[in-house]
């Protein structure tokens, strides 16, 4: 999950005021729709279920003597493996977005080759869901697909609200916290297959989600294709009125450059952009306004998904799909909230 931007206020504050073009609910959560949104919901939860094995006695292996000279304390002289725990965590270590959530705060930023830092609010994603994000989530309709759900506030706070909710996430981490504060999540790239296409009510893109892939247009083309006829998407915008694209390194200012070479440190594709520019995509994707509001100086888009039939996804679709499932464990989704 991602800000909205790394300065500036919103337009207003407040607990979510919307503007006159705000229209009545539609009925995207049919019960077709309900069955397909319960069985995603419940196979996320039984991914969680720890899995209990048959019990077994443990195979009894000759103990091997130490080489000559080893030193009695080593890991060798003892058996174990040599490369120990931290070879085991070293991913964990190393992933600055991994410790972020973990620890519960920053610093975390994205940073371009130019050297400009986007700050990343890592302490409101774990925290509860505020004010601002209540104003988005009580125009929920039927059952929700979090994008890039970071470490659940939002699937669980929908969840603690009685929406049927599911979050997806590349971030491991990310996947695993919000199933610890009680959400349900998989671990997904929006550009996956996932399961109830067509049939969400609600898709939610927040805390800067809408820059997933770098292409706005791609993201909206296969939001299109998860939302029922009529369905709901609610993004997050920039305050500032911006049409951005660019590559991006995830940065916590505490690593060596030696520690910065694993997979997390590859740069991926990110947009920032305001109201303005996502009604000009929307527009020309089909998409109907629905509402805008601010809240809390963050901004806010409803948008209904197009009836007629979508056109065939295009060529720049199908590469930016390849490429986000490539990209770096982040925001989730998504750099993985």
């Amino acid at each position: 999950m991602l800000p909205p931007s790394s300065s500036g206020t919103g337009t207003a504050t407040g607990t979510g005021t919307a503007t006159a073009t705000q229209e009545p609910r539609g009925t995207a959560g049919t019960p077709e729709g309900r069955t397909d949104a319960d069985a995603a919901i419940a196979g996320a939860r039984a991914e969680a279920e720890p899995r209990t094995e048959p019990r077994t006695e443990p195979r009894t292996e000759p103990r091997s003597e130490p080489r000559a000279g080893a030193d009695p304390r080593s890991a060798e002289s003892r058996g174990a493996d040599p490369r120990g725990a931290e070879s085991r965590t070293a991913p964990w270590s190393t992933d600055p977005y991994a410790n972020a959530l973990r620890n519960g705060r920053g610093p975390l930023f994205l940073r371009r080759s130019d050297g400009w830092l986007l700050p990343l609010e890592v302490e409101r994603w774990c925290s509860d869901a505020g004010a601002a994000d209540l104003s988005a989530l009580h125009r929920c309709e039927g059952p929700v697909l979090d994008i890039g759900c970071g470490p659940g506030r939002l699937v669980a706070e929908l969840t603690a609200l009685g929406h049927r909710a599911l979050g997806i996430d590349v971030s491991e981490a990310a996947v695993a916290r919000t199933r610890r504060i009680g959400g349900s999540a998989l671990l997904r790239s929006v550009f996956d297959p996932l399961p109830g296409e067509g049939r969400w009510g609600t898709l939610l893109l927040v805390d800067g989600n809408i820059g997933i892939g770098g292409d706005p247009a791609a993201l909206l083309d296969r939001a299109a294709d998860l939302l029922s006829t009529g369905g709901l998407l609610i993004a997050e915008t920039s305050p500032l009125d911006i049409d951005e694209r660019f590559q991006v390194r995830l940065d916590d200012g505490l690593r060596t450059p030696a520690e910065r070479a694993g997979p997390a440190d590859r740069p991926f594709p990110w947009a920032r952009i305001g109201t303005p520019a996502l009604l000009r995509y929307a527009g020309a994707c089909g998409w109907r306004p629905a509402d805008q509001w601010s809240a809390e100086g963050r901004a806010f888009v409803a948008l209904r998904r197009p009836r007629l039939p979508l056109r065939k996804r295009s060529a720049r679709t199908s590469s930016q799909s390849a490429e986000s499932a490539n990209s770096a464990p982040v925001m989730s989704s998504q750099l993985e909230r």
